[in-house]
């Protein structure tokens, strides 16, 4: 994220990231919100629902039994007009699996704050991001963040980029449980009046209430259907997104000061070797960086911002002239070639004729912490590598217990 402008400087407030997103849920005031509480989720809605009970914002608050009945309630309200926003985490996110491949088949421009945490077993409830990984193919938008402050403006984004006519998908918006959920971070946040003028009026897409012109959704789509060609117009959707949301972030930029891209890239310009990052860990990768820059190592980070779509043509043309990149997942992909952000940066190199050497870190699982030095031992990995030295021939497990 780049900082504000001088023209653009605002109070700054000590929010956790759950009360940044409530309080963008607030000044977008939507139609519908239907959630259930679920750790560390839970004072999102909570928070949100206390905007409900003063009066100070007009939507309906679905009060449901799960997390499957919460996403149901989504896509009827999407798909009745409703502008409508939700909240989960982790197992919750799991027992919407069913309705989660439905809402974006169905087009249905819900927008959906996803806070990280483990999915069991063993029980935990502590951040990785096992849980929207696992959701990557589904057909929303993701979006990851580092902070509170991302995950405020990303939020704000949600509608424009969900509810754009050449998108109309679900979008997701992502950050670190507990790590930016619950801790205390800056926040310059914009006026109510700014967020409504950004989010504009919802473009009014056919509705289930329009009784004028009927319209159906979810219908059988069976053998003699056109199931396939759906599949392929949620993909073309998914291509349009990349440059709908690039101009949703300049957009804002412009608004905010704040600039983001697919890839938020740091000292890449002439680095040698590289990490990709994804969240609340792309600061100690830039420290440490920084670190090994003041030694004469040309060491440089890309943290991941859109996840889905995925930019692989940039990834390729960032990595080019690098001589070993490790890429980092909090997450695993068992039985695969690597985690699932491993395997999509390593896909898109080869796609686009990039064959820059590549190793697969694995970190915090569970919540496990990462520090600076385990980001050290990575890069010097690649420093080897780089010198001509072999890269690790499977996964390396940083900071774990025994190794």
């Amino acid at each position: 994220m780049t900082p504000p402008t001088a023209q653009t400087q605002r109070p700054i407030e000590a929010v956790t990231g759950n009360q940044a997103v409530a309080y963008a849920m607030k000044q977008i005031n939507p139609d519908v919100v239907a959630a259930y509480p679920i750790t560390p989720q839970t004072d999102v809605v909570q928070n949100f629902a206390e905007y409900v009970a003063d009066g100070v914002v007009k939507a309906n608050f679905v009060t449901v039994e799960s997390e499957h009945s919460a996403m149901s309630a989504c896509i009827g309200s999407a798909s009745s007009g409703a502008r409508t926003m939700t909240a989960t985490s982790s197992a919750g996110f799991a027992l919407m699996w069913e309705m989660v491949y439905i809402a974006a088949s169905m087009r249905a421009p819900i927008v959906m704050t996803t806070v990280n945490r483990a999915l069991s077993g063993p029980i935990n409830i502590h951040c990785d991001h096992s849980d929207t990984m696992g959701g990557r193919d589904a057909g929303w938008v993701q979006i990851y963040n580092e902070d509170a402050q991302e995950a405020y403006d990303a939020t704000i984004m949600g509608f424009p980029i969900a509810e754009h006519p050449d998108v109309r998908l679900p979008l997701m918006n992502m950050y670190d449980g507990f790590i930016i959920s619950g801790a205390i971070g800056p926040l310059q946040s914009l006026t109510d009046e700014e967020v409504q003028q950004f989010v504009g009026q919802a473009p009014g897409y056919p509705s289930l209430l329009d009784f004028d012109n009927h319209v159906t959704f979810g219908p059988f789509d069976g053998l003699h259907g056109w199931y396939f060609e759906h599949k392929v117009n949620q993909q073309r959707a998914m291509d349009n997104a990349l440059a709908v949301i690039q101009d949703v972030y300049d957009r804002f930029a412009a608004l905010s000061g704040r600039r983001y891209q697919h890839l938020m890239q740091y000292r890449m310009e002439d680095a040698d070797i590289a990490i990709v990052v994804i969240g609340s860990a792309a600061g100690n990768a830039r420290s440490v960086a920084d670190k090994l820059r003041a030694e004469g190592v040309k060491a440089g980070v890309i943290k991941v911002r859109t996840f889905r779509p995925f930019p692989a043509a940039q990834y390729a043309k960032a990595l080019a002239g690098v001589k070993a990149v490790g890429i980092m997942d909090r997450a695993d992909s068992f039985g695969a070639a690597g985690g699932p952000l491993y395997m999509d940066v390593t896909s898109a190199l080869y796609q686009q004729g990039v064959y820059t050497k590549a190793a697969n870190f694995i970190y915090g699982l569970g919540g496990r912490d990462i520090f600076p030095h385990n980001i050290e031992e990575a890069f010097r990995v690649l420093q080897k590598a780089a010198e001509g030295g072999d890269l690790p021939k499977s996964r390396v497990y940083l900071n774990m217990k025994g190794a």
